[in-house]
């Protein structure tokens, strides 16, 4: 919401709003000009004496939202924020990054190698640039960026000329209902690119190849990018070897063999570069020009982000909500753990469980996925847009992680929380918070009290 605010004022238009609670990004937009309020109440929706001509709201709004029913009441315009995305991207040469999974980082790596190029593309991310701190923009080039959400379905709205399809396994089913309605989505979406329009998918993952096989049928242009691609226009992984915090890749396109340098860790994010790296071949970019982009990508907030170091100890950020993500991020930071005093750094994780519904439905593969860890601890379930379950907690997730006893914890109290996690970190070891929710809030705490501050 607050990307779509960003463009917006940047072309002109009068933008007011509210939030929850004040900010950076509340500060921000009322900086660029904007009238944010702190609070929901119906009064908040005239401007001036004015009723807007427009109310843009996201799902996670509920229709109990003062300003949403007071909106509706009067009768005015409402619009979901993909509809209203959708229409700032007309007019665009449109890139589009879908997936379970990878979605913004992926989006993230195709904006930077864009601006590497000098294409200045428009830009709207679910995450801030750790370069510039911002997710959104209005650029004076003709690309426009967009990370498209599958999670309510809304990602329809959009018609692209350019698609990447990371990977596709089942998530939001709160919303779909189930898996094959969940990978229906995906189809219909791809059912909506404009002709003439390529799509870029990972080849090693099953669901996304399944969405290809769907396009290529209905005479849509593919090209893949992973270890099993092998098209002329596909981009084939070679190799990847971890290289410090980051890592180096080689792969083959157009018949040659390139070498790229990354500054993020994991296999995940090579991928999701040869993805990145195809979507810019495809808008006309040179190759060059796109690996260089690519190589200076300093990564985006809240994935895998790099919040201090004291005593020996490295405290990370990460926003994985689902098990896959979750798995992807573990074994980059064990890939990434430094060798000290002759031992390689633990991996200790504070994970906060993202809605009830996913922590019922995915408890068993949580659980899996946090074994990757030498220490997990788990806090209560952060509820978001539900209400609690009866009987769904972070019990759930503890018991299916299959570590020797005593490495696997229920967190205490949110205040206890980082004395708890810095009790148990050494010299070497990685802490990474992670989670959807406000787990990231932890991160400076954690590093207050491994400096002794909490005393």
């Amino acid at each position: 919401m607050s990307g779509i605010a960003r463009i917006l004022l940047a072309r002109g238009v009068t933008v007011s709003g509210s939030d929850a609670r004040e900010s950076r990004t509340v500060t921000a937009l009322r900086a660029l000009g904007a009238r944010v309020e702190v609070g929901h109440d119906a009064a908040h929706l005239q401007v001036a004496g004015e009723d807007p001509p427009v109310v843009v709201v996201s799902t996670a709004i509920r229709d109990t939202n003062p300003e949403l029913a007071e909106a509706r009441a009067r009768g005015l315009d409402v619009v979901h924020r993909a509809t209203a995305l959708a229409a700032l991207t007309e007019g665009r040469q449109l890139i589009t990054v879908a997936g379970t999974h990878g979605k913004t980082s992926t989006t993230s790596m195709v904006t930077v190698a864009l601006q590497h190029a000098g294409a200045d593309p428009s830009f709207a991310i679910g995450g801030d640039l750790s370069v510039s701190g911002s997710g959104a923009h209005h650029g004076s080039g003709d690309v426009f960026v967009v990370e498209a959400d599958e999670s309510d379905g809304s990602f329809t709205a959009f018609a692209p000329s350019i698609a990447i399809v990371t990977n596709v396994e089942p998530d939001h089913l709160d919303h779909h209902g189930d898996e094959a309605a969940y990978r229906a989505v995906f189809e219909r979406f791809l059912d909506r690119l404009v002709p003439g329009a390529t799509l870029i998918t990972c080849a090693d993952d099953p669901g996304a190849e399944d969405v290809a096989v769907h396009a290529e049928r209905a005479g849509t242009a593919v090209w893949r990018y992973g270890r099993t691609a092998t098209g002329a226009r596909d981009a084939r992984l070679l190799q990847f070897a971890p290289d410090g915090t980051g890592s180096r890749i080689r792969f083959r396109w157009d018949g040659t063999e390139h070498e790229l340098v990354l500054a993020v860790p994991g296999e995940h994010m090579a991928l999701n570069a040869l993805g990145a790296f195809l979507a810019g071949i495809a808008a006309g970019q040179d190759a060059t020009l796109m690996l260089e982009g690519l190589a200076g990508f300093g990564g985006v907030q809240r994935r895998f982000e790099f919040k201090g170091r004291v005593r020996g100890v490295s405290v990370y950020d990460d926003y994985a909500h689902h098990p896959t993500e979750v798995a992807a991020t573990l074994r980059a930071a064990r890939e990434a753990a430094p060798v000290v005093h002759g031992r390689r750094g633990r991996v200790l994780v504070a994970f906060q469980p993202h809605l009830y519904s996913r922590t019922r439905l995915f408890a068993r593969e949580f659980g899996a996925s946090l074994s990757l860890a030498d220490e997990v601890m788990v806090l209560d379930v952060y509820g978001a847009r539900e209400d609690p379950e009866p009987g769904v907690g972070p019990t759930m997730i503890t018991d299916e992680v299959r570590l020797p006893a005593g490495r696997v914890h229920r967190a205490p109290s949110w205040e206890q929380t980082p004395a708890a996690i810095a009790a148990l970190a050494a010299d070497g070891d990685t802490v990474i918070t992670m989670g959807a929710g406000d787990v990231t809030a932890l991160g400076p705490e954690i590093l207050r009290e491994l400096a002794g501050g909490g005393d």
